[in-house]
């Protein structure tokens, strides 16, 4: 194992992400400091490797940080995107995604909806998200058995009216 250096591309702007995603998600924030970022300082790197220059030494990852499926759902998924330099044994953590969740999170006090934090620019919009997943796990209008009898009846319907046009 190879011990490297963790740093920030902009420090000032990646701790104010930490804080929202510390506030707002506590689960990723957990595993981004205490199960991420000392694996990358042990030189275990995390995630998906997205670009690699291999002239340079220099490995582009993007990690996906865990969240409950409600936030991924209506947010996205929480990844954090960092780079290593091989030859200097450096780790750049760039950013934190999504952005503009984070970002509006740390500016004001979010409200939450049935446990999901609900933006103030697209709060309507969070909200019906939140309410369509919810209608939909509860099997309110897209119960599995009605769409499969369904489908199974409008396959049937599609054949017969083959049958019929072919001959």
């Amino acid at each position: 194992m190879h011990s490297y250096v963790v740093e920030y591309l902009n420090e000032n702007e990646f701790r104010k992400k930490e804080r929202s995603l510390k506030k707002y998600n506590m689960l990723a924030y957990k595993n981004l400091i205490f199960d991420c970022v000392p694996e990358l300082r042990n030189g275990n790197m995390q995630g998906i490797l997205v670009s690699k220059n291999s002239k340079e030494g220099i490995l582009k990852y993007e990690y996906k940080l865990p969240t409950d499926h409600m936030f991924s759902k209506v947010h996205g998924d929480i990844v954090l995107h960092y780079t290593v330099y091989e030859n200097q044994k450096l780790v750049m953590l760039d950013t934190i995604t999504p952005e503009e969740i984070l970002s509006e999170g740390h500016q004001k006090e979010l409200t939450t909806y049935k446990g999901v934090m609900v933006s103030k620019s697209h709060a309507e919009r969070d909200m019906f998200k939140i309410n369509l997943l919810n209608s939909i796990n509860k099997n309110g209008f897209l119960n599995n058995k009605v769409l499969i009898i369904g489908g199974a009846i409008l396959l049937i319907a599609v054949i017969v009216g083959l049958i019929f046009i072919l001959k």
